[in-house]
């Protein structure tokens, strides 16, 4: 019979020592003693990634694109030779693979690579030999044989793309949060975690800001129907699931975008400045129409890249946040959450609506209150609502 199949994900805090690195082996042995077949993908050690980029800043500020990935990608070569030695010594046979080795074919876009596809067949032959196989993430080769890099969060991405490729039977991302919450618990201090959630509700989470999975890696998952698991390396649980197409919560999490700024211009420029954002590179996050003026929604970052485009377009700027809130009943809730937030004086600049969710738009001193406001009354008062219910058909 078949062994089971999981691929691993480790990321940079999980690797970030050699003492977190033995624990890192533990999770590994752990699986393959369950008679589990299994394949990591691992980060750059925390803080490795900055400190090259540093280097190569050094020299140049804006350092050659194809030359910064062969130096970038050798960070998290250091962590899956650690890891592979760590396992070796332990008695468990092991093999690294860098990404080229691993077969992992991207475009030839360099610094933000998309995996275009990946022949599993080394992989496929180790793991017939009984190994483990540790495979460096973050990382590609295009058709003529330069090194890749994926962009932010592309360790996950080459992760979950190594599950599609191989049909493994879980994908399980290793961070140091112990799953999905219903927010940020930083900011609400009873966020609840997520037992389940359905790849589209995680895609909008990921969308909006909750930052525990990159959205690429997510809608991989999606398009792959690779159940997508979220987990702590330091404190053993079961952590949270992410699969499934249907949402099946009335609201299931509140996502927050912050360092945003709203930038009003005159209706008849809003053309121009749409293509000219298309040009540079500058994603508008939303519109917003008014009689006599529009606005577009930017990250703050990349105002000063607009300002030369915008030359004196500028009606007015705001810094702005924006909270969303994702689940099968959102749409619904959106006119009575402005309301609430408007009866605990909390002015709401701007909403729009899309499926299954609806984002606000807030001035940032007040997001944390907003999204602290509307999970207690949708979340954490319907969850009570529930269980009592529950009860009283029990009894």
């Amino acid at each position: 019979m078949k062994k089971p199949l999981i691929v691993q994900k480790f990321g940079g805090t999980s690797v970030g020592s050699i003492d977190r690195i033995y624990k890192v082996a533990e999770h590994i042995i752990t699986a393959k003693n369950q008679g589990k077949q299994v394949v990591v993908v691992v980060s750059a050690m925390s803080g490795e990634t900055n400190r090259l980029l540093g280097l190569a800043k050094q020299i140049d500020s804006v350092p050659d694109a194809r030359e910064l990935d062969v130096l970038l990608s050798s960070g998290e070569q250091i962590s899956m030779a650690l890891l592979a030695i760590t396992l070796n010594k332990m008695g468990y046979p092991t093999r690294s693979l860098t990404g080229a080795q691993a077969n992992i074919m991207t475009d030839n876009q360099h610094n933000d690579a998309v995996i275009k596809h990946i022949d599993v067949s080394p992989i496929t032959e180790l793991l017939l030999q009984d190994q483990i196989v540790i495979v460096a993430g973050f990382q590609g080769i295009t058709a003529k044989g330069d090194i890749t890099t994926l962009g932010r969060g592309g360790s996950d991405t080459s992760a979950v793309a190594l599950a599609g490729a191989l049909k493994a039977d879980e994908c399980q991302i290793f961070t140091d949060v112990d799953g999905v919450y219903t927010c940020d618990p930083r900011v609400v201090e009873n966020a609840k975690k997520l037992t389940v959630i359905d790849f589209p509700s995680m895609a909008r989470m990921a969308k909006h800001g909750a930052k525990v999975l990159h959205l690429p890696s997510v809608l991989c998952a999606w398009k792959n129907q690779v159940p997508l698991r979220v987990l702590s390396t330091f404190n053993a649980n079961t952590g949270s699931l992410v699969k499934g197409d249907k949402c099946l919560l009335p609201l299931c999490g509140l996502a927050l975008q912050r360092d945003m700024c709203l930038i009003k211009i005159a209706v008849e420029a809003l053309p121009t400045v749409k293509k000219q954002c298309g040009m540079i590179g500058i994603e508008i996050w939303d519109v917003i129409e008014h009689p006599d003026w529009v606005g577009i929604v930017v990250k703050q970052d990349a105002y000063s890249k607009l300002e030369l485009v915008l030359q004196g377009r500028v009606a007015d700027r705001h810094s702005i946040s924006l909270l969303t809130a994702v689940g099968a009943k959102a749409e619904e809730l959106a006119k009575s959450s402005c309301q609430l937030l408007l009866d605990n004086e909390i002015v709401t600049i701007h909403q729009k609506l899309d499926n299954q969710s609806f984002t606000i738009a807030l001035f940032p001193d007040c997001v944390d209150s907003a999204a602290n406001i509307l999970h207690h009354a949708y979340i954490t008062l319907s969850e009570a609502h529930d269980c009592l219910q529950k009860h009283a058909f029990l009894n």
